[in-house]
């Protein structure tokens, strides 16, 4: 697995193919596998590469939090395509195994190693572990811009809108709204949510939202936006 030189146009190719049609290295959340691809990659890619671009600018936007993202950072030959040998920053000098890939945060080179430095290292260790455990699941969340449209121009649009702001559900947080005209006299409410991903759906806001068949014609999503 790999990318290839993450500092060379070929590599950068790579990166950009393997996220066309993925938001992060690996899952749903940015994470250290990001941080590890983020931190090879010498200078943000060419306007040409969206994709690469795209996911470098917002993995930048975590530069003050990456040391809290989940996960445990990798060698680079443990993400990308399984295809694509990495050789960032490789050299006639460096020929590790893959095992080596896997941090030793505490170990020692020695071959043999005293029982106080092994009491020692597992200490750490373990003070790692269970400093690692605290941090907090990093929540998706996404904002939602709705484009809510009425049966005609007599339709009480603020009745409309009270129908909207009553569906609650937990991991929903309704924004601001305007009226926007459509023609005709029609005026369709335009209204800002916040999501949590793993909670809430575009599916289920449009059947509660439509549900109010008295005075809703239909729903569309005007943005959707990551946060």
């Amino acid at each position: 697995m790999g990318f290839g030189d993450l500092k060379s146009p070929a590599g950068l190719q790579v990166l950009n193919d393997y996220l066309a049609d993925k938001s992060y290295i690996e899952g749903y959340v940015p994470s250290q596998a990001d941080v590890a691809v983020f931190e090879a990659v010498s200078c943000p890619p060419p306007a040409n590469l969206c994709h690469a671009l795209r996911w470098y600018n917002h993995i930048k936007s975590y530069e003050k939090e990456k040391a809290s993202l989940p996960g445990m950072k990798k060698g680079l030959g443990k993400y990308g395509p399984a295809n694509v040998e990495d050789t960032t920053g490789s050299g006639p000098a460096e020929n590790k195994d893959d095992d080596d890939d896997d941090i030793d945060l505490f170990g020692s080179d020695d071959e043999e190693e005293s029982e106080e430095a092994k009491r020692l290292r597992e200490e750490r260790l373990a003070q790692y572990e269970s400093k690692k455990a605290k941090k907090p699941a990093l929540v998706a969340k996404s904002s939602i811009l709705l484009d809510v449209k009425p049966w005609d121009d007599e339709t009480d649009m603020v009745k409309l809108e009270e129908c909207v702001r009553s569906i609650q559900a937990d991991g929903l947080v309704w924004g601001s709204s305007k009226l926007v005209p459509v023609g005709y006299g029609i005026k369709k409410l335009q209204i800002q949510c916040v999501v949590e991903d793993d909670k809430v759906g575009t599916d289920m806001l449009e059947e509660q939202i439509t549900a109010f068949e008295d005075y809703v014609q239909s729903m569309d999503v005007a943005a959707f936006n990551k946060i």
